[in-house]
């Protein structure tokens, strides 16, 4: 496989070849349905990519760790411990890995000795299909392997939360550790965010691809709006309490909801905690669908997700929404939306086999002509999880 060769030698380059030098791959993930519902105990419809982030690595015989990207390679090398892991700045992308290292030792799972490491990634950086979970969950595996700790996969994925949240400071909820950490092939993960119940259920698509969109304007969720998107939820969570026993935004039905939340009193935080209310209905009822081999009607919840997305919670913004409306017109076209944090990044679209290179291009030219340069456009299948190669 090409990205694993290019990791191979990658790290062959910069930190020699020989010794145990192990590889690992972890995949990206796009949530096709269930948006800003997981940090408010709601549902989501994820699933793990065939693309994703590998790893070659090597331990050492101190307590240093090396750490390098072929992604990033103008950032060189950087130079760590094991003790006194601190977030930094400067280290860019190589603070993921190091929140992750530092979680596990927290937990117990504290490595004896070093390694060197080299990444590589085929996942389109920023582009909202979780190459920062991917790398998390990478890490994770590596230290469970390497180092022969007994967590399971559920326990890789809340490390790798709890690294984005303590080390990295964004108030992520767990959907996209989990939907890496769990991936399985030609299924998505149906998760309750709540309590972590989840069911596979089956992506049957025939003659239906699953195309990503790529808005190409870079988004990084510390400086969006994605906290403050969190705290205007909890703020209406905590007035609805007032009259309801809820723990969660996730816990309401839509009619109870339109029964108490008068009680918001803002109608910017009413909008945002409809958006949640709303959207993990949606969900619930696009995966009975799905079972129901009613694809039309999961193409319809998908457009009615993006419209909230837009209204309600305005995280879309002008890259996002030409791409969509421009799907919404295509021929072909069953459903599209927005997936990931929004603010640029990424539309997820299903679409009619014989119908995807007209519609690309089609949209394509509609996005480059309001916005000014063109979209990416990828044809996606659903793989497992993380694993030794």
């Amino acid at each position: 496989m090409e990205a694993e060769k290019t990791v191979r030698e990658s790290f062959a380059r910069i930190f020699g070849g020989d010794g145990d030098i192990r590889c690992y791959f972890a995949p990206g993930r796009v949530n096709l349905i269930g948006e800003h519902t997981d940090y408010n105990g709601g549902h989501v419809f994820p699933c793990a990519l065939t693309i994703g982030t590998y790893a070659a690595v090597r331990k050492r015989d101190d307590r240093k760790l090396r750490l390098y990207s072929e992604n990033f390679p103008d950032d060189g090398v950087c130079e760590s411990s094991l003790d006194g892991l601190v977030y930094r700045t400067e280290d860019g992308w190589a603070n993921y890995p190091k929140g992750v290292i530092n979680e596990a030792a927290k937990r117990g799972y504290e490595a004896d000795v070093g390694f060197d490491i080299a990444f590589y990634g085929n996942i389109p950086n920023g582009s909202g299909l979780s190459s920062s979970a991917s790398i998390e969950v990478l890490t994770g595996e590596v230290l469970r392997d390497m180092y022969g700790f007994d967590y399971d996969q559920i326990t890789n994925a809340l490390i790798g939360q709890a690294a984005e949240n303590a080390f990295i400071g964004v108030n992520c909820g767990i959907m996209d550790q989990f939907a890496v950490a769990m991936g399985r092939k030609d299924k998505a993960i149906f998760l309750d965010t709540a309590t972590l119940a989840y069911e596979y259920a089956p992506i049957v698509l025939d003659g239906v691809k699953i195309v990503i969109m790529n808005t190409n304007k870079k988004r990084g969720l510390g400086d969006s709006k994605y906290n403050e998107r969190r705290a205007e939820c909890e703020e209406a969570l905590h007035r609805l309490q007032s009259i309801v026993n809820i723990a969660t935004l996730g816990a309401l039905r839509e009619e109870e909801f339109e029964r108490c939340k008068h009680v918001i009193g803002d109608e910017v935080l009413l909008r945002r905690a409809r958006h949640a209310v709303t959207e993990n209905a949606r969900t619930i009822r696009a995966v009975e669908a799905l079972a129901k081999g009613d694809i039309n009607e999961f193409g319809q919840l998908m457009n009615a997700s993006h419209r909230s997305l837009r209204d309600d919670y305005e995280v879309t913004g002008r890259e996002l929404d030409t791409l969509t409306e421009a799907a919404w017109e295509q021929d072909g076209v069953i459903g599209a939306r927005m997936t990931g944090a929004g603010f640029g990044g990424c539309c997820v679209s299903l679409v009619r086999e014989e119908c995807v290179e007209a519609m690309t291009r089609a949209v394509s030219e509609i996005y480059e002509t309001k916005i000014g340069y063109p979209p990416s456009f990828y044809v996606v299948s659903v793989g497992d999880g993380p694993r030794r190669i």
